[in-house]
């Protein structure tokens, strides 16, 4: 167990593993990365190699333990107004455009710990006030959804959220919560989180007026990005914009959508 080592054969089976659940394509550069975050489920199991965890997943993978696989796998970096020229083009773009008296519906679709559903929540929650809004945030991870609802967070993390939305929509924590801070509850109630693989058939999730899809699509192949794209589009409404990360691009994955700016489209 001192000279556990993950094999190249051990790799390909979690790299084809989680390519057939989340579509999700890891290059061997990934192979230290996988290592790392499965090494303490291999020793919890009290396994001798990697080779025996996989095959306890693909055995007994309905017990939990390959979700707690996935989630281990899928976990990716996020913080609070990532791509700030995003949220200025919501609020100086779009909500003045929406249409008043309608439900306006924005879906976080990889949401992870919830920085950026949080990050959306606020700036609904300033822009619109009193109208009607709603904001349903998804991931593939249990563990990341549980982390993202209570919205509890180091106060490092707080760096990037403006002054004036840190004071009106967080508490500072205190006591044995010092160095932390707590998103509201009123914000917190205000964003549905809902476990969803975005590389199986997508539940009824209603039709949204803005999708946030940002910084998962770097990890799909061509094909991968051009399913998960046609699954979403119809749940995208006549007109809604969907938004990907900057370092990401549609070309070739859709002609159904219009750039306006770079790593912003809209349905027509």
């Amino acid at each position: 167990m001192n000279n556990l080592a993950l094999s190249d054969h051990e790799f390909r089976q979690f790299q084809a593993m989680i390519y057939d659940i989340a579509g999700i394509s890891m290059s061997s550069a990934k192979k230290t990365l996988v290592s790392g975050r499965l090494a303490k489920r291999v020793k919890h199991h009290r396994l001798n190699s990697y080779g025996d965890y996989f095959h306890l997943l693909i055995n007994k993978g309905g017990d939990g333990e390959l979700q707690v696989a996935i989630d281990l796998l899928t976990t990716n970096e996020t913080y609070f107004f990532r791509e700030q020229k995003h949220f200025d083009f919501m609020r100086d773009l779009v909500l003045p455009a929406r249409k008043p008296g309608k439900q306006f519906r924005v879906w976080s679709a990889a949401s992870s710990s919830g920085e950026e559903p949080y990050s959306l929540a606020m700036l609904l929650a300033d822009v619109l006030g009193d109208a009607s809004w709603e904001l349903v945030a998804s991931d593939i991870s249990l563990r990341m959804l549980e982390k993202a609802r209570a919205g509890l967070y180091p106060m490092e993390r707080a760096e990037n959220i403006p002054r004036h939305y840190l004071t009106r929509f967080c508490l500072k924590g205190v006591g044995c919560q010092e160095g932390m801070f707590l998103i509201g509850r009123e914000l917190r109630d205000r964003v549905k989180y809902r476990q969803v693989n975005l590389n199986e058939t997508l539940p009824k999730l209603g039709e949204f007026d803005v999708i946030f899809l940002r910084n998962v699509m770097i990890y799909f192949d061509a094909e991968t990005k051009r399913q998960v794209v046609a699954r979403m589009l119809p749940l995208l409404a006549p007109g809604g914009y969907l938004f990907i990360g900057h370092s990401e691009s549609l070309n070739g994955v859709t002609d159904d959508l219009t750039v306006v700016v770079p790593s912003v489209y809209r349905k027509p």
